[in-house]
């Protein structure tokens, strides 16, 4: 096919900048903060961020899916550059915040493209190495972004945080134009309608994650407008989520265990750093401990493709749980003794386990359905790891500051352990009745 190496170059690129975006800000915007003022809207920075971020990418797949994939992707690199750009310019925190939303729109457009297109071009036996490839590059801007960014604030201008986000988008776009797919889009209408409903309710309910007053108001609102999508999407013949993926039991199941296993203790590389640099340890040396999280991830991502042809998808999910469980319990054991090398083989642990669940979870979500679903499939299991990711950090940050040292970090793996033993209870459920030519089908 013409243009494969070219277009997953373009995903290595926009993968990179969106993953660095993140990254760089976490470690800069107490010095943004600071300059702009406002310092009550610090959390809606990135709440505004992940919001749209997160809502975006099950609209993104379903465009995808009626319109091709390399024509939407471009719009969210676009978006994202646009958004950089604003973010530069911005005089004011409130500036800021909206313009962290245009940023986040394009990263939530873009986000699922690395799945659905490495669906399209490969097959599933490499599927494992293209895997292995994203995450390197999340693990490459773990270390580069937050010493790109102190070298910025110190030496230049914040504001070129988000600029140095243009020239990669540029070159991301450029090298996918040569991209020609085969994928034949398939014409419907758009169920614009449905889209914002969907929007606005998965919104209000990640708004309680950043607000200390109406929370459950928020929450309630927003469980309500998601019924209110469940009937209106019931009537509709082009539908935005087709209704057909929740009674797939497979897919349903595996969505399920990535929204637990994502939200019990995937955020804990969030906080471990902070955790080494309570010890002593440097910003730059706590970075590297969480590489562990890198390696483990790639040992497991990259024969998972292959595994699955001779395993299945529930045996592997349940050992991608169980290594999880296994994680959760390791860290119980953390203490003020515990230093760099414990953090660094827990962080491995954690990368074995989420390594095996995320690529086993991709692969499946797109090989049990139909072509023409594949798009909507892998972004909604991207959104289920992103609203886990969501709610997991903020109840770990939670505890965190309710108790100060050691006793917060444990009460953090306690919660994290019993919802992975949750997530390990639910992969027992996911029942395959697929051949294994089904499962090596590209």
């Amino acid at each position: 096919m013409r243009g494969k190496y070219s277009v997953m170059a373009s995903i290595v690129m926009a993968m990179l900048v969106a993953s660095m975006d993140s990254t760089i800000v976490n470690t800069t915007m107490p010095v943004i903060a600071k300059e702009l003022g406002k310092l009550e809207l610090y959390a809606w920075t990135f709440a505004s961020y992940m919001i749209f971020s997160t809502v975006l990418a099950p609209v993104a797949g379903r465009l995808s899916d009626l319109f091709g994939r390399k024509r939407v992707f471009a719009v969210g690199i676009i978006l994202f550059m646009i958004g950089s750009v604003l973010c530069g310019s911005a005089d004011t925190m409130i500036m800021l915040v909206l313009y962290r939303a245009v940023q986040g729109i394009g990263a939530g457009v873009m986000n699922p493209f690395p799945v659905i297109i490495a669906g399209d071009l490969f097959s599933v036996e490499k599927r494992g190495k293209i895997q292995a490839l994203f995450t390197a590059m999340w693990g490459l801007s773990a270390i580069i972004a937050p010493l790109l960014g102190s070298a910025f604030v110190e030496y230049w201008n914040w504001r070129y945080v988000f600029y140095v986000n243009v020239p990669i988008c540029l070159l991301s776009l450029l090298l996918l134009m040569p991209y020609k797919e085969q994928y034949e889009p398939k014409r419907a209408k758009v169920d614009y309608a449905g889209a914002i409903i969907f929007t606005a309710g998965i919104s209000l309910l990640l708004i309680p994650t950043v607000v200390d007053n109406g929370a459950v108001w928020y929450a309630l609102g927003g469980a309500l407008l998601i019924v209110l999508f469940y009937l209106f999407e019931k009537r509709q013949t082009s539908q935005l989520v087709p209704l057909s993926l929740l009674r797939n039991r497979q897919v349903a199941w595996m969505n399920v265990n990535s929204l637990l296993a994502y939200g019990g203790l995937f955020g804990a590389s969030s906080y471990l750093p902070m955790f080494l640099q309570q010890h002593g340890y440097s910003l730059f040396m706590s970075g590297v401990a969480m590489l562990g999280m890198s390696i483990g991830w790639m040992a497991c991502s990259v024969p998972a493709g292959r595994w699955i042809g001779k395993y299945g998808y529930r045996k592997l999910i349940v050992i991608g749980d169980v290594l999880l469980v296994v994680s959760g319990v390791w860290f119980m054991f953390l203490s003020d003794s515990t230093g760099f090398w414990f953090v660094f083989l827990g962080s491995i642990l954690f990368g074995l386990a989420f390594g095996m669940l995320s690529t086993v979870s991709v692969i499946g979500s797109q090989q049990l359905v139909s072509a023409t679903e594949k798009g909507i499939s892998a972004s909604l299991q991207m959104f289920s790891r992103n609203i886990g990711t969501a709610a997991g950090v903020t109840i770990m940050g939670a505890f965190i500051t309710r108790e100060a040292g050691l006793i917060g970090f444990r009460d953090m793996f306690i919660y994290g352990l019993i919802i992975s033993l949750f997530a390990l209870l639910s992969s027992v459920f996911i029942r395959e009745r697929v051949t294994e030519n089904a499962y090596s089908k590209a």
